[in-house]
Protein backbone atom coordinates (compact mmCIF):
# COMPACT_ATOMS: atom_id res chain seq x y z
CA UNK A 1 0.00 0.00 0.00
CA UNK A 2 1.08 3.54 -0.47
CA UNK A 3 2.25 5.81 2.32
CA UNK A 4 -0.94 7.87 2.02
CA UNK A 5 -3.13 4.83 2.60
CA UNK A 6 -0.94 3.60 5.46
CA UNK A 7 -1.16 7.05 7.06
CA UNK A 8 -4.97 7.07 6.75
CA UNK A 9 -5.18 3.62 8.36
CA UNK A 10 -2.84 4.69 11.17
CA UNK A 11 -5.11 7.64 12.07
CA UNK A 12 -8.17 5.39 12.50
CA UNK A 13 -9.32 3.69 15.66
CA UNK A 14 -8.71 -0.05 15.89
CA UNK A 15 -12.39 -0.77 15.21
CA UNK A 16 -12.51 1.49 12.14
CA UNK A 17 -9.24 0.03 10.85
CA UNK A 18 -10.59 -3.52 11.18
CA UNK A 19 -13.70 -2.60 9.15
CA UNK A 20 -11.69 -0.84 6.46
CA UNK A 21 -9.14 -3.69 6.18
CA UNK A 22 -12.01 -6.16 5.75
CA UNK A 23 -13.44 -4.01 2.95
CA UNK A 24 -10.01 -3.72 1.32
CA UNK A 25 -9.71 -7.51 1.31
CA UNK A 26 -13.13 -7.79 -0.35
CA UNK A 27 -12.17 -5.22 -2.99
CA UNK A 28 -8.85 -6.95 -3.74
CA UNK A 29 -10.70 -10.28 -4.05
CA UNK A 30 -13.18 -8.66 -6.47
CA UNK A 31 -16.15 -9.36 -4.18
CA UNK A 32 -17.75 -5.94 -4.31
CA UNK A 33 -21.38 -6.98 -4.78
CA UNK A 34 -22.12 -6.77 -1.04
CA UNK A 35 -20.50 -3.33 -0.66
CA UNK A 36 -21.91 0.17 -1.20
CA UNK A 37 -20.07 0.75 -4.48
CA UNK A 38 -20.71 3.56 -6.94
CA UNK A 39 -18.86 4.59 -10.07
CA UNK A 40 -17.42 8.11 -9.93
CA UNK A 41 -18.79 10.42 -12.61
CA UNK A 42 -16.37 11.50 -15.31
CA UNK A 43 -13.74 8.88 -14.49
CA UNK A 44 -13.45 5.54 -16.26
CA UNK A 45 -13.14 2.46 -14.06
CA UNK A 46 -12.92 4.50 -10.81
CA UNK A 47 -15.31 3.61 -7.99
CA UNK A 48 -15.90 4.42 -4.36
CA UNK A 49 -17.02 2.35 -1.40
CA UNK A 50 -18.82 4.10 1.43
CA UNK A 51 -18.43 2.82 4.99
CA UNK A 52 -19.77 5.29 7.53
CA UNK A 53 -17.86 8.54 7.12
CA UNK A 54 -15.02 6.83 5.24
CA UNK A 55 -14.65 6.58 1.49
CA UNK A 56 -12.38 4.11 -0.27
CA UNK A 57 -11.64 5.15 -3.83
CA UNK A 58 -10.29 2.51 -6.18
CA UNK A 59 -9.63 1.67 -9.81
CA UNK A 60 -11.16 -1.57 -11.09
CA UNK A 61 -11.14 -2.83 -14.63
CA UNK A 62 -12.89 -6.15 -15.36
CA UNK A 63 -12.33 -7.35 -11.77
CA UNK A 64 -8.70 -8.02 -12.74
CA UNK A 65 -6.69 -4.82 -12.29
CA UNK A 66 -7.66 -3.38 -8.91
CA UNK A 67 -5.73 -0.51 -7.32
CA UNK A 68 -6.65 1.35 -4.14
CA UNK A 69 -6.31 5.07 -4.84
CA UNK A 70 -7.29 6.66 -1.52
CA UNK A 71 -8.95 6.18 1.85
CA UNK A 72 -10.35 9.31 3.45
CA UNK A 73 -13.08 10.64 5.68
CA UNK A 74 -15.89 12.27 3.71
CA UNK A 75 -15.35 16.00 3.28
CA UNK A 76 -15.71 18.67 0.61
CA UNK A 77 -12.37 17.61 -0.91
CA UNK A 78 -12.68 13.81 -0.74
CA UNK A 79 -13.30 13.32 -4.44
CA UNK A 80 -10.86 15.95 -5.72
CA UNK A 81 -8.02 14.49 -7.71
CA UNK A 82 -4.67 14.90 -6.03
Amino acid sequence: MTDRIDKALFKMSAKERAHILKILEQIKAGCVSMLDVKKLHGLEHVYRVRKGSFRIIFYMRNHEAINIIDIDRRSDTTYNQS
